[in-house]
This record gives C-alpha cells, sequence and structure tokens, in this order.
C-alpha cells in the first residue's frame, strides 16, 4: 500500500502542477502558451481558392499545389497576419469533376475585402518557347510551354545592366531557380539555342531574349522595359511567391469577434454543466470510487488542456465537443472498473483484491472500447474536412489520455486507500446504488 501512496502523491502533485500550468499560462496574455483559437471562436475571414489546374499534368498537379500552399503561406506570412493557416482540399464540382481547393484562414482579419487585398494577387511566371511560322504574307508567333514556371522560382533580386553608366543602368530582375529549376533551365537552353525563350508574367511577354547557349546554376535575367521602381516591386513580387498556378477567387466568410466570443462561453459553460453532472451522478452513486474517479478525470481535464496548449492544437467549437465527448469516454471506462469491482465485493472479495481483480476483468472491454474510437478518429482525421478534423483530434487526444486516466489514475488512488480488509463504513463507500457489498 506504501508503494501506491507515492505513487499517488506523485500523480496528485502533477494534476496540481498541470492545472497551475493551465491556468498561468493563460492569466497572462504575452505567455506563448495561449490557447490558439480558430476562426470559429477568434473571429476573422475564411477565403477558399480554386486551382487552375487546366495545363498542369496529373502527375504534376500534386506538386503544384504543394508549392501553391508554400506561395500563399510566404505570402500572407510577409503582410504580417498573426497565425495564418493555409490548407488543402480536392472537393467534388457540381459538374462531377474534382476541384483543386486552397482554404486560407485568417484570424482576426473580418473585413473579407481587407483580406482580399492583404493576399494580394502574387504573379505566375512562365518560360515559353517561341516558334515563328509565316503562312504567305503573315507572320505569326506561338508560344509553346516548356514546364519552367514560377513553382521553380527560389528567389529574385534587382540587379542593372553591367557597363551601364550610373544614372542610366538598365534595371534587370535576376533570377535563381531551385535544384530541380536549374537542370530544366540548363536542358532548355541546351536543346534551343538560337530560338527565343519568351518570359511570360501573368499570361504577358515582359522579356524575349534569345538563347546565345546552355545556361547551367539555374539563374536567368528579365530585362523587360521596366523601371527601376518596376523591377523592384517585380522583385518584391516574386519572393513573395510567383504562383505554380492560377488561382480564383470561389467564396469568402467572415466570422465576427463578438460571435466568436459567445461561441467560447457557451462552450465552456456547457463543459463546467458537464463535468459537474457527471461529477455529481458519480460521486451519489459510486461513493467513495465515484470520489476517486472525479479527482482522476479533473487530472485529465488538465492534462488534456496542457496538451492543447504545448502542441499547440487550434481549438474550434468542434473540437471543444471533441474533448467533451472524451471525458465520456474516461466515465465509461471507471463505470466498467467499478461495476467488475462490485461483482467481486458482492462474492466476498476482500476490497483490495476485489480492485486487483476489478481492473483485470474490465481491461479487455476498455482496450477495445478506446481502440474502437482511435480507428474511428483516425478515420475521421484523414478523410473529413477541416472543420471534422480539428474534432476528430482533438478526440483522439481526448480517447488516449481518458484511457491513461481510467486505467492507472484511478486504479492508484483507489489501491492507496482501499485497506485490505473491509469494515462496515468501508462496506458503505465501496458500494454503489442502493446496495451493500
Amino acid at each position: 500500500m506504501t508503494r501506491y501512496r507515492v505513487f499517488a502523491l506523485i500523480a496528485l502533485l502533477a494534476g496540481v502542477l498541470l492545472a497551475y500550468f493551465v491556468w498561468a499560462t493563460q492569466a497572462n496574455p504575452d505567455s506563448t502558451y495561449q490557447f490558439k483559437l480558430g476562426l470559429d471562436l477568434a473571429g476573422g475571414t475564411e477565403l477558399v481558392y480554386k486551382a487552375d489546374m487546366a495545363s498542369t499534368s496529373p502527375a504534376e498537379r500534386s506538386g503544384a499545389l504543394q508549392a501553391l500552399q508554400g506561395v500563399i503561406e510566404r505570402r500572407v506570412n510577409l503582410f504580417g497576419v498573426a497565425e495564418p493557416l493555409v490548407q488543402t482540399e480536392r472537393a467534388s464540382a457540381l459538374s462531377g469533376t474534382t476541384e483543386d481547393r486552397l482554404i486560407v484562414d485568417l484570424p482576426g482579419v473580418t473585413n473579407i475585402q481587407a483580406a482580399v487585398a492583404a493576399l494580394g494577387k502574387t504573379p505566375t511566371l512562365d518560360f515559353e518557347l517561341a516558334t515563328t511560322t509565316t503562312v504567305g504574307t503573315t507572320t505569326k508567333t506561338v508560344y509553346q510551354s516548356t514546364g519552367l514556371t514560377g513553382r521553380y522560382l527560389s528567389g529574385a533580386t534587382l540587379g542593372f545592366g553591367s557597363g551601364a553608366t550610373q544614372g542610366l543602368a538598365t534595371p534587370q530582375v535576376l533570377l535563381q531557380f531551385n535544384s530541380a529549376g536549374a537542370k530544366l533551365f540548363e536542358q532548355i537552353t541546351k536543346d534551343n539555342v538560337g530560338r527565343t525563350l519568351a518570359i511570360f508574367l501573368d499570361g504577358q511577354p515582359i522579356s524575349t531574349p534569345v538563347i546565345q547557349e546552355a545556361i547551367p546554376g539555374g539563374k536567368a535575367s528579365i530585362t523587360g522595359n521596366f523601371t527601376a521602381q518596376q523591377a523592384k516591386d517585380l522583385v518584391q513580387n516574386l519572393n513573395f511567391g510567383a504562383l505554380p498556378v492560377p488561382i480564383s477567387l470561389e467564396s469568402s466568410s467572415s466570422v465576427g469577434p463578438t460571435l466568436g466570443a459567445a461561441a467560447i462561453q457557451a462552450g465552456v459553460i456547457a463543459g463546467f454543466i458537464g463535468f459537474a453532472l457527471v461529477a455529481l451522478f458519480m460521486i451519489v452513486w459510486y461513493r467513495l470510487a465515484g470520489l476517486v474517479a472525479v479527482v482522476a478525470l479533473a487530472e485529465y481535464l488538465a492534462l488534456m488542456l496542457a496538451v492543447i496548449k504545448v502542441i499547440p492544437v487550434t481549438l474550434t467549437a468542434s473540437g471543444i465537443a471533441g474533448l467533451i465527448i472524451s471525458v465520456g469516454m474516461a466515465v465509461d471506462a471507471n463505470v466498467l472498473i467499478f461495476e467488475r469491482t462490485k461483482e467481486e465485493l458482492r462474492e466476498g472479495k476482500e476490497p483490495r483484491e476485489a480492485v486487483h481483480i476489478g481492473f483485470n476483468r474490465a481491461w479487455t472491454a476498455i482496450r477495445d472500447g478506446h481502440l474502437t474510437m482511435i480507428i474511428s478518429g483516425i478515420i475521421l482525421f484523414w478523410l473529413g474536412t477541416s472543420i471534422v478534423q480539428g474534432f476528430a483530434l482533438v478526440f483522439l487526444l481526448g480517447v488516449l489520455a481518458s484511457f491513461l486516466s481510467a486505467v492507472t489514475l484511478t486504479r492508484i488512488y483507489l489501491l492507496a486507500i482501499v485497506p485490505e480488509h473491509r469494515s462496515s463504513a468501508w462496506r458503505f463507500l465501496l458500494s454503489s446504488g442502493f446496495h451493500k457489498s
């Protein structure tokens, strides 16, 4: 018993420290461990963009979409939006085809027009080979895609034409491609010496240089007819991110901070009421064992909130619902344990022996129940939308924590206080409902 009492004290101290951590970090507005709230709780704007994959081969669409996500993330971060969230999804359109979409969450931005302006329009960059044909007296130039786009761009800098005198220098935009882009650019210039390699920005040719030789190293220059300021702006836009594929705004929505605060308040109230009712039932029906379960349940909540802060998990209204439901899982496991223990007591077992056997007999049902919930949560997170994923993630964490709470904490606390032999007082404390063991 001494060993279990030491473990119980350590577990109780750990629970108090976790609760203090949750309270202290939330009370300090400058703490890095404040709860990270989703748009539905903190307020903000959600923009949904459609990615135009018409000119992208099916094999390259996944990579292009990931590159697009990275570009938009850099773009939003550079504009100073606090903790943006950029996600991609493939959804079915009304026509029966699938669409690649980009979902941009901007917490704290409730003006949709300002949100769209903040995201801005980033340029699409393409390198295309020119082919000139003449039919009779008409000359026509056709441009052919090379596959080299802004997706392969790693950076851009401002430069000036070599040999130009100060004040008359011709501004240039110097491009640096990544390793894959460097190889592709070298191969294009090697195979097409003497041909025009036009540089398109947003579908318009801004420079039409002629390839003189193979260019290794992944460096290129744009020498269009623009001023130094225009070249500087272009460099800035390209560094913000040249889009690998065009995008168009499909829908937008915003949640005001007042509505978000109301959702938080409703979730907290629901959580407190639910916990209070569960605690009351457990103590009234299971007496001492119920009180022990409530203590373990409180530690479970402290652990869950601390994990949500540290990871951090973006907390949404659906996430709060997942947390509340996982509390029910923790209670369910305790009920199984107590009922099995009660059966052993009725058969004449001593209290500590009954607790040991009760936990052992309840283990299989607890394990299987939690395992099925974990599988369900994984499937929801894998296949669900962002709202469902928020619920699934918190629910999964809650199931794991409730498993720890029921199987470990409750067992330690009970074995720390339950005696070897039962008296009339212990007979009442270990009874449940309207029966005595």
